[in-house]
């Protein structure tokens, strides 16, 4: 949509959303509107409206809060700069200089004389109604500038009176929390060095009560791999701010005359409908990139699960020869390959085949794997290293550490490599270059397995270098080797972010395959990430990570919402569980267009025992949808399943999908629908009135397919 820039107004808007800058000067621009949709005439009185008043005891007129907020504004909250130059030029002023607008974007360049700095701010709004920002600071000074901070702030409106945001740890990555929007700042900061198990993936308000499909909600998601802050606040004068920006530690980034410093992406979306409206503007966005993988998702096999440490060719040939009868398409072969590692003590960095395990080198079993009509992938950790490894014992200088001599505490007995110096960057780039130039390898399953602790270069904190350094090496092997697709995998979930993903083609949401924490994993890493870019496996019977059991099919219609794969030694599952997966797998592949094209919706289910969620087709003629039942409800007759995000004007068949397990139930007699094949009801019924299911067991999920077949009539059941 077309953007306006009339006596200072620049109106960004796409269907559904606005935002609205003042960018009249003389000071910074100001986001004046970032909400519903308004038009030219409204957005330019919105920009300047005349009846702001001001409180008493604060300056006059009323304190502005522009992207950059300033404390010389008289802004008494989180200024957006925070900086000096040997202890001066600690507050800035900046005056706007210039304004630069497209349809989709605007730039606006300012100056400080006083403190000797430039600031452009880049402003863009994508079609997806996905809106992002960045500052770039210079300092145009003749001595050292150092900056502490530069974030990025957004308004929310008084009417938004509720926070959502998300924690975790290991193996139960991004749970959700919700609190009141009160007066002060809600602060996320993540100094783990990279985007963290318990970092909140987004920060979210809106109006009390908001759910997937009602409420209006803002959200913002900072893109950066490394250390990072997200913020709320909330002002006695009632403005409202969410922001965030990089964590730099002390002395990161000090400005040479000259030197620009230009912060992450602050990403942010607003939704009229609830948080499904916020993951379809993400979703849009990552999807529209030209790097978005534009061939189906392969279904994977990982051997992890399946054999842990011990490499023998034998066994995973015979693995790989189950895989590929199952529909398996792509075969990694995860840790333990590599010189010295029998263990995870020792081992990391030495990226050479262990002659020991693998004699003839790793073609005989990328051959046989290539031949069976798979492809081959490897797992590799790169930035890590082991103190029981030749390349640590060669060059204990390239380790990450806060003084000579010291070392950080050992995480899961390693250390981490210091991607930013130039000779550990080159002996990676070297070897994972050889390793794909070398061997037919489809696919890097990438790891990261500690957080950086104490991370210094040179005696000078180093979690950005080492940030940008990886992003470097990723970017790199990419240009050198563009049919490779990479995974941003970190302990499980904890590096996902919308940075990362510019250089890698899936995410793993979590070490944890149980079944039932997945559920809550995926919905939740699903809110900003479309389904194709999170791998999602069927493990084993018993979970590794829980000791929890659950049936196959509960299982399979977990993962198959997200990119599909395996986890699981299938050589020993037994005839009718694989039978079970051939079929599951092949009715993944039929629905593969649906599930990594659609529209991910989630109903606003009044059980909290049981989640309703779906993919529906951009032309909203077919779409699949899940019953999940979590826990025994309270009620003894489940409520109504209602399927939202359809068509109401049409009448769509609903078909069980037995492909994907037929989930046990508990009730005396099931719906007749459930039992008697395929019913046709209209989209206007389902959406809102919805169908009884079955009384399902708890930890069992039913699984439809909806397909259009006509014009809605009345709209009832067929």
């Amino acid at each position: 949509m077309p953007s306006e820039h009339t006596s200072g107004t620049v109106h960004l808007h796409r269907p559904g959303v606005s935002l609205v800058i003042d960018a009249a000067g003389p000071g910074l621009p100001e986001i004046r509107h970032w909400g519903p949709e308004l038009g030219d005439a409204d957005a330019a009185y919105v920009a300047r409206r005349p009846d702001e008043p001001s409180a008493i005891n604060t300056p006059d007129p009323a304190v502005p809060v522009a992207v950059l907020p300033e404390a010389g504004t008289g802004h008494m909250g989180r200024p957006g700069l925070r900086g000096h130059r040997a202890g001066t030029a600690w507050s800035s002023a900046f005056t706007l200089t210039a304004t630069s607008v497209t349809a989709d974007a605007a730039t606006f360049t300012a100056l400080d004389e006083r403190t000797g700095l430039e600031l452009v701010t880049h402003v863009e709004l994508a079609p997806s109604g996905l809106a992002r920002l960045r500052h770039t600071v210079t300092n145009t000074g003749g001595t050292p500038y150092t900056v502490d901070a530069l974030e990025v702030a957004v308004p929310v409106p008084a009417h938004a009176d509720e926070l959502l945001d998300f924690t975790g740890r290991w193996a139960r990555e991004r749970h959700p929390q919700r609190r009141a929007f009160d007066h002060g700042a809600w602060v996320r900061e993540n100094r783990r060095g990279r985007t963290g198990h318990d970092a909140t993936i987004g920060l979210v308000a809106g109006t009390r009560g908001f759910g997937h499909r009602h409420g209006e909600v803002w959200a913002v998601h900072v893109a950066w791999s490394g250390n990072h802050v997200t913020y709320a606040q909330r002002l006695p004068e009632r403005r409202s701010t969410l922001g965030g920006g990089e964590l730099l530690l002390s002395g990161e980034v000090i400005l040479a005359p000259g030197e620009p410093y230009e912060s992450p992406w602050l990403y942010a979306a607003y939704s009229g409908a609830g948080l499904d409206g916020i993951g379809a503007a993400f979703h849009g966005w990552l999807r529209s990139r030209p790097g978005h993988p534009d061939t189906p998702r392969p279904v994977v096999l990982n051997t992890w699960e399946a054999v842990y440490f011990d490499h023998d060719a034998d066994r995973l040939r015979g693995l790989a020869d189950v895989a590929a009868d199952l529909g398996v398409e792509r075969f990694v072969l995860d840790d333990g390959w590599f010189t010295g590692r029998r263990t995870s003590s020792a081992g990391l960095g030495d990226w050479y085949v262990d002659p020991d395990v693998w004699p003839d080198t790793l073609h005989p079993l990328v051959d046989h794997v290539t031949g069976l009509g798979m492809e081959f992938g490897l797992w590799v950790e790169p930035e890590m290293v082991n103190p029981d490894s030749a390349l640590f014992r060669a060059h204990p200088e390239w380790v990450l550490r806060p003084a000579d001599g010291v070392l950080p505490p050992p995480g899961r007995r390693q250390q981490v490599l210091d991607v930013s110096h130039p000779d550990a960057y080159a002996y990676l780039l070297e070897r994972l270059d050889d390793l794909l130039r070398t061997y037919r390898i489809a696919y890097l399953k990438w790891d990261h397995n500690r957080d950086l602790v104490d991370a210094g270069h040179h005696g000078r904190a180093a979690v950005r270098e080492q940030t940008r350094a990886v992003y470097r090496l990723l970017a790199e092997l990419r240009r050198r080797h563009p049919h490779v697709e990479i995974e941003s995998c970190s302990s499980g979930g904890a590096r996902i972010d919308l940075e990362v993903l510019e250089h890698t083609a899936r995410v793993w949401a979590s070490d944890c395959n149980d079944a039932l924490e997945r559920q809550a994993i995926q919905r939740w890493t699903g809110l900003f990430v479309p389904p194709e870019l999170v791998g999602a496996h069927v493990g084993p019977p018993r979970s590794h990570t829980t000791a929890r059991t659950h049936d196959l099919s509960f299982r399979v219609a977990t993962a198959v919402f997200g990119h599909f794969g395996l986890e699981w030694d299938v050589t020993t599952a037994t005839a009718d569980e694989r039978a079970a997966l051939r079929t599951a797998i092949a009715g993944y592949k039929d629905l593969r267009p649906v599930l990594h094209g659609g529209t991910v919706v989630r109903g606003d289910h009044p059980d909290p025992a049981a989640w309703v969620h779906g993919v529906v087709a951009p032309d909203r003629a077919t779409a699949v949808f899940a019953y999940v039942q979590l826990a025994t409800s309270v009620d003894a007759v489940p409520a109504p399943w209602r399927m939202p995000g359809l068509d109401p004007d049409r009448v769509y068949r609903v078909t069980v999908l037995p492909e994907f397990g037929r989930p046990a139930t508990t009730g005396r007699i099931d719906p007749v629908w459930y039992g008697s094949g395929p019913v046709e009801v209209g989209g206007r019924v389902l959406g809102t009135v919805g169908l009884h299911p079955p009384v399902l067991a708890p930890e069992q999920a039913l699984l439809v397919r909806l397909d259009a077949v006509g014009p809605a009539s009345d709209g009832g059941v067929r």
